[in-house]
C-alpha cells in the first residue's frame, strides 16, 4: 500500500510464491495483461464447475475457497489473503473449476485471462517451472487432507487444523497464540467435513485440557505442545506458553 492509499499491485504480487521471482520487466509485462476487479463481502467470485478462464491474485480483502456436494452440503477448503493466487489449476488445463471462491470481506483482485496468461508462460519457461512446484505442493496438500479424513479421528484432525490456523493467523499474546481469523464452530465443522456437534465436543476437550481458550470470540492456543501432541506432530522446543 502506497502512502496515498493506492495499492501497489506489483508489491502485493511479489508476496506470492509463484510470482516473487519475476524481474522488473517481467512484472511490468504481467501487469499489462490484467485488470482490477472488486467484490463486496459474501459475493461469489466463481463457482465449482465454472469455466477455468482466468487467474486471480488477491490485492486486498479475503477469499474463501469451498466445495459442495450434490445435496448442497458445503465444505470450506481454505482462506486466502492478499498476495495469494487462486484459479491456477483450472487456468492451466482450461477445464471447469474444481472449487468455488467467495469474497469474505471487501475484496480487490487482479484478474488475468487464460488467453493472455498461457502465452506469458510460454515466453517465460522459468515461471512455468515454478508453477509446477506450486501445483505439486497443492497436490500434496490435497493428499494429506484425504489421508486425514480416512485414517484420523475428529480430535486429531481438529488439532491439526488449529495448528494450521495458528501458523497462518497466529498473534502472540500473554495468554497464548491468538488466532486472528474468526472461525466459528460451523466453519471448523465445514473445514473438517463433520458435524458441529463433533467439533463442539472436541473443542470442549481441548478447553478442559487447558490447550485452548476463547478471548473476545477468538480462539487462543494456550499450549502448543499439547495441541501438537494431539495432532500427532513433533513438539517443538519452547512451544508451551
Amino acid at each position: 500500500m502506497r502512502g496515498d492509499g493506492v495499492i501497489d499491485v506489483a508489491e502485493v504480487l511479489r508476496r506470492n510464491q509463484l510470482l516473487s521471482a519475476l524481474d522488473q520487466s517481467e512484472m511490468a509485462e504481467l501487469l499489462g495483461l490484467g485488470h482490477l476487479v472488486q467484490y463486496d463481502p459474501d459475493t461469489l467470485i466463481f463457482d465449482k464447475g465454472d469455466p477455468g478462464d482466468c487467474l486471480y491474485a488477491i490485492l486486498k480483502g479475503q477469499v474463501g475457497i469451498h466445495t459442495s456436494s450434490e445435496d448442497g452440503k458445503m465444505m470450506i477448503l481454505n482462506f486466502l489473503d492478499p498476495g495469494e493466487v487462486l484459479g491456477e489449476i483450472a487456468l492451466i488445463d482450461g477445464k471447469p473449476r474444481t472449487a468455488g471462491a467467495t469474497a469474505l470481506r471487501p475484496t480487490e483482485l487482479f484478474r488475468i485471462d487464460r488467453a493472455a496468461f498461457i502465452p506469458f508462460l510460454e515466453r517465460h519457461p522459468r515461471l512455468a517451472i515454478r508453477l509446477l512446484g506450486v501445483l505439486c505442493e497443492r497436490l500434496r496438500w490435497v493428499s494429506e487432507g484425504i489421508e486425514d479424513a480416512v485414517f484420523h479421528d475428529v480430535p486429531r484432525r481438529l488439532a491439526k487444523k488449529l495448528l494450521q490456523l495458528a501458523e497462518a493467523y497466529g498473534q502472540p499474546t500473554p495468554a497464548g497464540v491468538r488466532i486472528t481469523q474468526a472461525v466459528s464452530q460451523e466453519n471448523l465443522a465445514s473445514m473438517l467435513g463433520v458435524t458441529r456437534e463433533m467439533v463442539n465436543k472436541s473443542l470442549k476437550a481441548l478447553k478442559t485440557a487447558n490447550a485452548i481458550t476463547y478471548t473476545k470470540g477468538f480462539l487462543v492456543v494456550t499450549n502448543l505442545d499439547l495441541v501438537r501432541d494431539m495432532a500427532g506432530e513433533a513438539v517443538r522446543p519452547h512451544d508451551k506458553l
